[in-house]
């Protein structure tokens, strides 16, 4: 049928009336828009979130990159022939959009989260819906207005903000809706597992980016000067409010004193808590007053145990979601602080004697998102690459994510990848074809 016999929405459920490349070109020029307007963009994440603005801008760009990267994936989704056993046949593998994409994000991506999946979906040839987080609808909104300058048709690319008190209601009705054949989900373990069950009445798609409860170790061998540097990145990036930032510090006996002397100093050095949009701060507030009083439930079950506090520990003098950047030594596996995700600015460092020790506490949580460790030995780095249970391991190295790279955990953590060229195969499905007769 023509262009114009097809519904309005520009991308048909199963079938995409856009190809492949008319939906590069539109991915493309969206991904453009957004750098045009990086600066605008980052001002809305700071307010709405308070991240630091210099934060904001790289959220940004690591968001536009993943529309990039998905408008060159659309034009690279190949099918399959296999050979046949039977003389007069032949097999043809295809791939095909799975429909409409429910796009569910967190507050503290909300830009970068809804690109990564939607950028994918899009790719594929999917429509989506997406139902941003009640704390930071705006940045969702924007990417919807810079979609429709983009040449994306009305119906393609759909946001559904909603409040607080909503979001239970309408995260079932997106779950439980027949019209809707995937579901994408980032946000908590707990959450997750709700999402799953509404799900699983009409056995929809679905993929899961949930908790993590990353383990940060240090070897003897390290480079200590390396590790605290990464210890920094990893731990307080977003005031420590991503799903990878480090939860528990293992440190071996022989540098952990060393360790925790460094790791204060640049603490003190390095971080400055205030507004997101003075130029100057690196550490920006909690999303809410719950996040704040969790850390602070954290800091005092530990030290009610025995921890130690080497610097912070307590609300920051500018008052409401202020934190100041916390570290505590003298740490157990008994503290609520190793046991759970704090999601804010509190280091916890646990000491260790030997490698499978550590490992073994590493591998001790029900989650596996991100996982860090810093050593020099080569063998070392092998063993403890492959035995941490986790779906990314950062070897001497505190950053792990990039849009070439699989995105995802094991566990409860979730369930597929996000961005690389695994990516948008979570948004197609794949047909067998058998031509007989021949």
């Amino acid at each position: 049928s023509s262009r114009a016999a097809r519904p309005p929405c520009g991308w048909e459920p199963r079938q995409p009336c856009l190809s492949p490349q008319e939906r590069s070109v539109c991915l493309r020029r969206w991904y453009e828009l957004m750098m045009e307007n990086k600066e605008e963009l980052a001002r809305i994440i700071t307010a709405e979130n308070g991240k630091p603005l210099k934060e904001a801008e790289g959220e940004i760009l690591y968001s536009a990159s993943f529309l990039e990267w998905f408008a060159e994936e659309a034009r690279r989704i190949y099918g399959d022939v296999i050979p046949a056993s039977a003389k007069d046949r032949r097999i043809l593998v295809l791939k095909q959009p799975v429909g409409v994409a429910a796009i569910i994000t967190p507050w503290n991506f909300p830009s970068a989260m809804i690109t990564r999946k939607v950028g994918a979906a899009l790719a594929a040839g999917c429509t989506v819906v997406v139902k941003p987080a009640e704390d930071t609808p705006l940045s969702a909104l924007a990417l919807g207005e810079l979609a429709n300058q983009a040449g994306i048709p009305a119906g393609v690319y759909n946001v559904v903000p909603c409040s607080r008190q909503q979001t239970p209601a309408v995260g079932e009705v997106l779950c439980t809706d027949p019209l809707v054949a995937k579901i994408s989900f980032t946000g908590s373990t707990a959450t997750g597992k709700i999402l799953l069950k509404h799900a699983a009445g009409t056995v929809k798609r679905v993929s899961m980016e949930l908790g993590g409860h990353a383990p940060f170790i240090v070897f003897d061998s390290a480079n200590v000067d390396r590790a605290v540097a990464g210890a920094l990145a990893s731990k307080y990036r977003n005031s420590g409010q991503t799903c990878v930032c480090t939860n528990r510090f293992l440190v071996q006996k022989g540098i952990h004193d060393k360790f925790v002397e460094k790791f204060a100093e640049a603490i003190k050095r390095e971080l400055h808590v205030g507004s997101g949009f003075d130029a100057k701060t690196t550490q920006g507030p909690l999303i809410n007053e719950k996040a704040v009083e969790k850390v602070e439930r954290h800091i005092s079950d530990a030290v009610s145990q025995g921890a130690s506090i080497v610097t912070g520990g307590k609300r920051h003098s500018l008052g409401k979601n202020f934190f100041e950047p916390t570290l505590l030594s003298n740490v157990t596996t008994k503290m609520l602080c190793t046991q759970e995700e704090t999601f804010g600015p509190l280091a916890p460092v646990i000491k260790f004697e030997t490698e499978s020790e550590a490992v073994a506490i590493a591998n001790a949580a029900d989650v596996g998102l991100a996982g860090y460790f810093y050593s020099q030995d080569p063998a070392q780095i092998w063993r403890v690459a492959e035995q941490l249970e986790v779906g990314m391991v950062g070897v001497n190295e505190g950053i792990v994510s990039s849009v070439e790279s699989p995105f995802g955990g094991v566990k409860q953590s979730g369930l597929g990848r996000e961005g690389s060229k695994y990516g948008i195969d979570e948004y197609l499905e794949i047909k067998y074809v058998c031509f007989g007769g021949l």
